[in-house]
């Protein structure tokens, strides 16, 4: 008599499964970011850096918080 063990193996194969999920879905944030903080961010900052006219990417708010700086960023020149 033979018997079955389809639970077993089923519960094995969604264990294995799932284990290769998390895998895939960790091990890519363990790489370096693409963009630094410390990157130029266009072919104009060395200019803008020249002129004193630079506008850093980030600023600490009143509560020590980085906030990205889009005001300084995209606002007219002086």
């Amino acid at each position: 008599m033979m018997m079955s063990h389809d639970g077993t193996t089923r519960c094995r194969r969604t264990l294995v499964v799932g284990l290769v999920l998390l895998c895939g879905a960790v091990l890519p944030g363990c790489r370096k970011a693409p963009i630094l903080a410390d990157d130029e961010r266009s072919q104009f900052d060395r200019y803008d850096l020249v002129r004193d006219e630079y506008a850093p990417a980030y600023l600490s708010d009143e509560y020590g918080a980085k906030r990205p700086n889009l005001r300084g960023r995209l606002i007219g020149r002086r």
